[in-house]
């Protein structure tokens, strides 16, 4: 056992990844089931050097008393080709936010990689105070590169040392997540969404947030549809918020088809919608001209959400007009009128107006060629005759209605 335990400190304290599977294998093996030991594979990967096939013809003699173990080490060896492809196409997926390859880590962050180093080679645990301070002082890939090295080794040094099964408390993923997207590591940041890694990262959905927002500010779609993949092969659990980002970076991106999508995926797992969501999806939808879409949305909004907002009255207001019923756009918008805030209703001027001055053309040129005129006509006859209505019902709104025609017209 002292021989065993010196053995699992060297190769701690050495700085090759390669000698870690090794010690997180070693002191679990003997104790774990046949299923625990898949997982680890599953974890870790097949080693293809040479010296790691010694070692993974040793784990699996592991498993050779164990007959659970011997039965499920076909189906391991297809589970591992078909995670490798996962992360080697994750680790060579291109984003827009990824940074530049620097050849070295910065001072700050070296320094406190070796002083954590000598903590454990010492056995005994670092301070945490110093963890915090390398995550706040990554600058670049490379820095985020010894991040991870450094916990993958406290973690191995918490299971064999420590004795330490638990992972790292939630706050470290945020931490971890937010210097991956301050240096552009990217990649990184998608592995502390796994579930089962070797870091000891407990992934969050509140960490997911952290980089659907930075997918957000970047208006980068390819991101934001990894982290949504890593989120459902890991069965962490989406939230309101989620849907929130998501609707938000499709429709800066102008993609209805993604939204459409995603929409359906949280409908379907029984995702209770904010305001703000139903609000960005019935606007895109009336954006492209769906009037059946804005109906079904709306049914939908009902079910959760009391009141209209401007978005969503509107919204219905342009479904209306989409089916060649300007009467009931005109009774839509009176009823929104009255029910709206105080402070809100002097916003309603303008919604008329950008639907007068925006909208037809934004929604003519979606459009399949064949129908545009067919709308075009419509709409130029149905839009002042909604207008017409709210006067006549006692809303009388002043807006300018000459800004209708050029507008469809350069279309």
């Amino acid at each position: 056992m002292q021989a065993a335990a010196a053995r699992a400190r060297r190769v701690i304290a050495s700085p090759a990844a390669s000698g870690l599977p090794g010690i997180l294998w070693g002191p679990r093996l003997a104790s774990a089931s046949g299923a625990e030991g898949a997982l680890l594979l599953h974890l870790h990967g097949v080693p293809s050097s040479a010296s790691s096939r010694h070692h993974a013809r040793d784990f699996s003699s592991c498993f050779a008393p164990q007959s659970p173990g011997n039965l499920i080490l076909p189906t391991m060896a297809s589970q591992w080709l078909s995670e490798k492809s996962v992360h080697r196409h994750m680790a060579t997926a291109h984003f827009s936010t990824e940074a530049s390859d620097v050849d070295h880590p910065t001072e700050a962050v070296e320094e406190m990689y070796q002083k954590m180093l000598k903590s454990v080679e010492a056995e005994t645990m670092p301070p945490n105070a110093w963890l915090w301070s390398m995550i706040s002082s990554c600058s670049n890939k490379e820095d985020i590169k010894l991040l991870f090295q450094i916990l993958q080794k406290l973690r191995v040094f918490r299971l064999s040392n420590l004795r330490i099964n638990a992972n790292f408390n939630d706050h470290l993923c945020m931490k971890v997540t937010e210097a991956c997207a301050r240096v552009g590591a990217l990649d990184y940041g998608l592995k502390a969404l796994w579930k089962h890694n070797v870091y000891g990262i407990t992934p969050t959905i509140g960490s997911a947030h952290y980089l659907l927002q930075h997918a957000k500010e970047l208006n980068d779609t390819k991101l934001m549809e990894s982290i949504m993949q890593v989120l459902r092969r890991n069965s962490l659990p989406l939230q309101p918020g989620t849907a929130d980002i998501v609707f938000s970076i499709c429709y800066n991106a102008d993609r209805w088809d993604l939204l459409s999508k995603y929409a359906e995926r949280f409908v379907k797992a029984g995702i209770k919608l904010h305001r703000t969501a139903f609000d960005i999806w019935m606007e895109f939808a009336a954006k492209v001209g769906d009037s059946q879409s804005i109906w079904n949305i709306n049914s939908l909004r009902g079910k959760s959400v009391k009141h209209y907002t401007l978005a969503t009255g509107f919204a219905c207001a342009k479904g209306s007009l989409l089916d060649w019923k300007p009467e009931n756009a005109a009774a839509m918008t009176k009823l929104l009128y009255k029910h709206l805030p105080d402070q809100k209703k002097p916003f309603v001027k303008d919604e008329l107006q950008k639907l007068i001055a925006e909208w037809p053309t934004e929604v003519i040129k979606r459009q399949k060629k064949d129908d545009r005129k067919a709308m075009e006509e419509a709409l130029i006859k149905d839009i002042p005759m909604m207008i017409n209505c709210l006067t006549k019902s006692g809303l009388d709104i002043p807006v300018d209605l000459e800004k209708l025609t050029p507008q469809l017209q350069a279309a």
